[in-house]
């Protein structure tokens, strides 16, 4: 069955059928004639034919490093909602950390025709970036700031400043930041810089700050807090490069018999459920990630909209909310 047989049965024109397809405006009367010669025939259009006839697939590639993440979950949430509204579908690439994936994630996206890819960034290799600025469709980068790319990211560096200033406040001198690897300019160098830019600013002794590394996870954090514990008990205050990490250094310091945040205090970022859920619960720096999601699909759309008039589309930077709990 064709898209001339279907209008024929719903006693539209075939123009009228493509825009029912295509979100486009039709009359009620129309539209629910043509639903119901499409439930009664079970007709669905080729979408390769359709891809040809119009030049446009209606797909967006988005590509994830993993997808057992709250963060990552509340991104993918607001991409969904926002390609959902401009009727556009999404194709999801997960790498599982694998840099060479992303790469070949952009290119099948391409040959499968997407009109548009959402990379939620890591780490940028010179390698990515060719491969980005080769794309023959645009692509928006979310978690990073990548230079020349269009980018939604957030203020990890004031942020986290932020949160050791506080903990600063609170009186807390021999402070410990377990972070991840600075590859990860954004969770590993932004957050340690801004870290190391609070406990310069008010003139606290350097050799009192201690700057570890641990896996980006619950587990990491645990497992490097127990070896902290080890070489040094007079700690007391813990700075995490996430909420994640966080919880798992309070689970450490608790089986240690630390009492938290009496003796230990202990922020992260990034405003987990989990965070809100443990006693005391962790302070955190919340941002906003499902609109950093929204925002990259607005950006993206702009940019479709534009075609080859668009003008260069920089930076977008989203702000942050300190939310002080127990654990401070």
């Amino acid at each position: 069955m064709t898209i001339k047989e279907v209008a024929q049965l719903a006693g539209v024109s075939p123009a009228a059928v493509s825009r029912y397809f295509n979100g486009g405006s039709l009359g009620e009367e129309k539209q629910n004639r043509i639903r119901e010669v499409i439930e009664r025939t079970g007709y669905s259009p080729n979408p390769t034919a359709q891809t040809m006839r119009t030049g446009k697939s209606g797909q967006i590639g988005v590509i994830v490093p993993k997808i057992h993440s709250d963060s990552l979950s509340q991104i993918m949430s607001g991409i969904a909602e926002g390609l959902h509204e401009s009727n556009y579908i999404q194709m999801l690439g997960c790498t599982e950390g694998d840099r060479e994936k992303e790469i070949q994630y952009l290119e099948a996206m391409q040959r499968n025709q997407v009109e548009g890819i959402i990379l939620m960034g890591t780490v940028m290799t010179p390698r990515l970036k060719d491969a980005i600025r080769r794309c023959a469709v645009p692509v928006v980068v979310t978690g990073q700031n990548f230079a020349g790319i269009p980018c939604v990211y957030h203020d990890d560096f004031n942020a986290m400043r932020e949160l050791t200033e506080r903990m600063i406040e609170r009186g807390r001198e021999h402070v410990v930041f377990i972070g991840v690897m600075e590859e990860d300019m954004a969770a590993g160098l932004a957050r340690k810089k801004g870290v190391q830019q609070a406990w310069k600013d008010v003139g606290m002794p350097s050799g009192q700050l201690r700057l570890v590394k641990a896996d980006f996870s619950y587990e990491g954090g645990k497992k490097v807090m127990k070896e902290l514990l080890r070489e040094d008990m007079a700690i007391d205050g813990v700075i995490c490069a996430s909420d994640l990490m966080a919880l798992g250094a309070m689970s450490a310091l608790r089986d240690a018999g630390k009492r938290l945040p009496e003796e230990v205090s202990v922020v992260g970022i990034g405003d987990s459920w989990a965070g809100n859920i443990v006693e005391p619960k962790l302070t955190t720096a919340h941002l906003y990630y499902k609109e950093c999601g929204s925002t990259a699909v607005d950006i993206l759309l702009r940019m479709l909209e534009a075609g080859e008039k668009q003008q260069p589309i920089g930076q977008m930077m989203l702000g942050y909310t300190i939310i002080e709990r127990g654990s401070l």
